[in-house]
């Protein structure tokens, strides 16, 4: 959005568009094909799926580190599609601020807690 003031072209807002569309397109991407590679290991398994397969499936540490991976493109493709609805439909500056903060806050709280899980395992 620009402001025009006379002969000066002031230029104002974030400017995310471009890259938040990039990032969210490559994160659903990222996010479906993790999706459908842990579906063909669930369906190669014969039998119902407990807890010792489950486990196995992620036991090894380069399965924490892809899932942990598409776990932080997750919550970043959650922090801009939030983000944005914060900035579109919230106009309060102070009101929208601590939304955003609490998002943020909410959301790193979210990668500790995979870490926890996909480490205990």
């Amino acid at each position: 959005m620009a402001v025009n003031y006379g002969s000066k072209r002031v230029v104002v807002g974030a400017h995310y568009g471009l890259r938040d569309w990039l990032a969210q397109r490559v994160t659903a991407v990222l996010m479906a094909l993790f999706t459908i590679a842990l579906l063909a290991q669930v369906i190669l398994f014969k039998g119902p799926i407990g807890y010792d397969k489950w486990a196995g499936i992620f036991s090894q540490q380069w399965m924490k580190f892809l899932t942990f991976a598409v776990i932080i493109a997750m919550l970043y493709h959650v922090w801009v599609g939030v983000r944005d609805i914060w900035m579109d439909y919230v106009k309060p500056v102070s009101i929208r601020l601590s939304l955003q903060v609490f998002s943020i806050v909410w959301l790193v709280g979210c990668a500790g807690w995979a870490i926890q899980v996909l480490w205990r395992l």
